[in-house]
């Protein structure tokens, strides 16, 4: 099929209520960095070609802000460039964990166009969904159909099918914000982070078409706890995880979760549990390991994910030791 030049309109939003209102017209998308919206278009992967675009860059007041309150939450607003949480010396000091993943996540020039708030929101990875012209209307489209269950299956989830999609959460900074307990602050509600990624047809949040996230809220650490972040890519510079982690980890509690192995990010609970009230060590770590791929349920091509996810939580502890 010969390249299609079509008419798209492009309206600055002034503010988050008038981004809003243009968003509950059919047809609009949001844009911000652009990183991920921009190669859909240009591959005309959807269904639907975005009639409307809505830069969220020229809301007043910005959206791009690092702060901590008062209470000691830190407070990063939705338009926060990947690479200035990378460098920011306030969230490397106690929120390790999403310092880490932002600076791990794509290239450089990426990271200083790439926002915290497109990066949760980006859609899959799956060579089907992203197939050019939409030569595969799969499930996440409105399709009937789920091509890599019986396809080219690499990558996909080691963790099962939900809604028979395979497809995986691509996101470094998920598993963090995960670990870290967050909370997605949007235009309509505040919603803890477990509950923000959606596995329903279409879609990968639950965010409504006229929602907006406006903000994610941290709370402080507790004085002792340590959190980190790990991932395996085949270009380690700029690839999409292969498998990814986040833990944060202190006194009698821990969080890990990993990524890119399942539709949502998958809390490691079975590891938790393997760590609570025990002294971290090599041994440790690796109990925790093998408790966290013990519900693998892997695909015909992508077993080998299982031994990766293992070493990921392993590496992800000691770096919390």
């Amino acid at each position: 099929m010969a390249n299609i030049l079509r008419e798209i309109n492009h309206v600055n939003a002034k503010s988050l209520d008038e981004a809003v209102e243009f968003l509950s017209k059919d047809g609009s998308q949001p844009i911000a960095g652009g990183t991920d919206l921009l190669g859909t278009m240009k591959l005309y992967i959807l269904r639907d070609y975005p009639q409307t675009i809505v830069n969220l860059k020229t809301i007043t007041p910005s959206l791009d802000y690092i702060t901590v309150s008062d209470a000691g939450v830190l407070r990063i607003g939705a338009l926060t460039k990947l690479r200035d949480i990378a460098k920011s010396d306030i969230v490397a000091k106690r929120w390790t964990a999403l310092s880490q993943a932002a600076g791990r996540t794509a290239s450089p020039h990426i990271r200083e166009m790439g926002t915290i708030g497109g990066n949760i929101c980006q859609l899959n990875r799956c060579l089907y969904f992203r197939k050019k012209w939409n030569r595969f209307d799969c499930l996440r489209k409105g399709g009937d159909t789920c091509y890599a269950i019986t396809g080219e299956n690499r990558y996909h989830s080691i963790f099962g099918a939900v809604k028979a999609c395979v497809a995986v959460n691509p996101s470094d900074l998920a598993p963090a914000l995960m670990a870290l307990n967050a909370t997605i602050i949007t235009t309509k509600r505040s919603i803890k982070i477990g509950g923000f990624w959606d596995v329903g047809i279409p879609g990968s949040t639950v965010l409504a078409t006229d929602e907006l996230v406006r903000e994610i809220s941290i709370p402080a650490p507790a004085d002792g706890v340590k959190s980190a972040f790990v991932k395996f890519a085949l270009r380690s510079s700029i690839d999409f995880p292969i498998v990814n982690c986040a833990a944060m980890i202190g006194g009698d509690d821990a969080s890990i979760c990993l990524n890119a192995v399942h539709n949502n990010p998958y809390k490691a609970t079975r590891a938790e549990e393997a760590l609570k009230g025990k002294s971290i060590d090599d041994v440790l770590a690796e109990v925790a390991g093998d408790a966290s791929v013990q519900a693998a349920m892997p695909l015909a091509l992508n077993e080998w994910k299982i031994q990766i996810a293992k070493t990921m939580v392993k590496r992800v502890v000691l770096a919390c030791k």
